[in-house]
């Protein structure tokens, strides 16, 4: 099972994730609640995947995701996404997003994309 890191400024879709995770065996090793908090945790942890919100305060999720992918190039990252977002969603993508997950959260579609990135 993976180590995951979550980014996101919502306390209500942290709580969600972490139990959908949780669940499904993963382990969090941190919650970030913006960006810069996200990415400085990045560096601090190594966790296995990371789990970002686009629409942060500080720093949006791409802008973090964009300083993870230069620290390492190999990072896990899977864009959490609203509807609405699709140019933002192609954006995370060409920075090197691996997949992104919905709101509101499906528990099988998390635990199945998370199960994929972690395979590749």
């Amino acid at each position: 099972m993976a180590t995951v890191l979550m980014v996101d400024d919502s306390r209500t879709s942290r709580k969600i994730l972490r139990a959908v995770l949780e669940h499904g065996g993963h382990t969090i090793v941190a919650e970030a609640a913006n960006g810069e908090e996200g990415y400085l945790k990045f560096k601090e942890l190594h966790p296995d995947i990371v789990t970002m919100d686009i629409t942060m305060p500080v720093m949006d999720g791409i802008e973090a995701l964009t300083l993870i992918r230069k620290a390492d190039e190999n990072a896990k990252v899977i864009m959490i996404t609203a509807a609405g977002q699709k140019e933002k969603m192609v954006e995370a993508l060409k920075r090197g997003a691996e997949e992104f997950i919905t709101k509101p959260f499906d528990e099988a579609e998390v635990l199945a994309t998370v199960s994929r990135v972690s395979q590749k």
